[in-house]
């Protein structure tokens, strides 16, 4: 596992953990002045790509 595959599964599961609880998710939107619905629409958008694209490899097989 590369320190980039590293990094988005850390980003993911941190951002599934707050769209998945919801207290968290009320946290979030009051702290950020958003919508619920916002927030979470937010948050489901970074999951796509949560640390940019991924870095070009020298080697690809």
């Amino acid at each position: 596992m590369t320190k980039f595959e590293w990094a988005v599964n850390m980003q993911r599961d941190t951002l599934a953990s707050h769209i998945g609880h919801e207290d968290m998710l009320y946290f979030v939107s009051i702290a950020e002045n958003e919508s619920v619905a916002r927030v979470r629409s937010t948050m489901l958008e970074k999951m796509l790509q949560p640390c940019g694209p991924p870095p070009v490899r020298k080697e690809q097989f």
